[in-house]
């Protein structure tokens, strides 16, 4: 079973949204828990993030991932802060947060849903909701203050994830964010989001290198993406169509990511994810062909 070698810290982890679906129950429905781990430990990978099946206890999933020799990379936590003051938030976040820490995360993944509809996965994608300019100086300050918290009372790095129909898709909404926050506010580096957002990713690097400190390595098939684009089709019947998939079964070239890796500043979990329907793209098999993309590809060589 191969292991991530490279310059400075790299640990290559899976999401377990290849297997099951988080929004989409039918995408996977019936999925255990220990069909997600065996196969992505015997696929090579280190660790996973959070699922809706794992045990939402820290003793009962600790237990579970030490039977898979697997580590906790993190998890999604769906934030409102674009609504909601920090004090509601934090609140909200206890729970999550706990387990994560418990678990051994150091970094916990933010995704804002404030200001997104309750059927903002379900409408066409070009019916987004935005933020208003001149409200990201308020929600930058709130953020901010929550990342600060979230480090000093659970140990947890914020990590923002830019991400298609939220107040952050397009890369001027994200450098608005990043204008607005601190340092305590952290950039999740998605590839696929970025490129189904309508920019290259390697703008993310080259803006906010320093302030990456997590990674999502997703690809996406063009043609598909073109296609909900141009019928007015909605994000979940994208991924139901295939719209994104793992590194190197789709039309983004890696390249700049593998460079920025070789510099050695970045030093944290690589997840692979791609939202599919483990119907059409098997788990096993494919995450396996993911791993040997991502070792050969993207992860340089010791001593490069």
């Amino acid at each position: 079973m191969s292991t991530v070698s490279g310059p400075g810290h790299l640990r290559l982890g899976i999401s377990p949204l290849s297997w099951v679906n988080e929004v989409l129950d039918d995408l996977g429905r019936g999925t255990t828990p220990e069909q997600c781990l065996s196969e992505a430990r015997q696929a090579g990978f280190e660790g996973v993030e959070n699922s809706r099946i794992f045990p939402q206890s820290a003793e009962a999933l600790g237990a579970l991932l030490r039977q898979h020799e697997l580590q906790f990379v993190s998890g999604w936590y769906s934030g409102f802060l674009a609504e909601r003051g920090v004090a509601a938030e934090l609140e909200a976040v206890r729970d999550h947060a706990s387990l994560l820490r418990a678990c051994g995360a150091e970094v916990m993944v933010y995704g804002e849903c404030g200001a997104m509809t309750d059927d903002a996965l379900d409408v066409p994608m070009s019916q987004r909701r935005t933020m208003g300019v001149g409200d990201f100086a308020d929600y930058g300050a709130r953020l901010t203050e929550f990342a600060e918290a979230l480090k000093d009372a659970f140990g947890l790095a914020l990590s923002y994830h830019h991400h298609l129909m939220m107040v952050a898709e397009t890369l001027d909404e994200i450098r608005a964010v990043m204008s607005a926050t601190g340092p305590a506010v952290g950039l999740l580096l998605d590839t696929g989001h970025a490129h189904a957002g309508g920019f290259d990713y390697a703008a993310l690097i080259q803006e906010y290198g320093p302030r990456i400190n997590h990674i999502h390595l997703k690809d996406v098939r063009a043609p598909i993406l073109d296609r909900v684009r141009n019928e007015g089709l909605s994000f979940n019947e994208g991924v139901r169509l295939g719209m994104f998939t793992v590194p190197g079964d789709g039309d983004i070239d890696f390249g700049p990511v593998a460079r920025f890796l070789a510099t050695g500043s970045y030093q944290g979990w690589l997840v692979v994810e791609a939202e599919q329907d483990p119907e059409k793209a098997p788990p096993a098999e494919t995450v396996a062909r993911a791993h040997r993309f991502v070792t050969t590809h993207i992860i340089p060589p010791a001593g490069a």
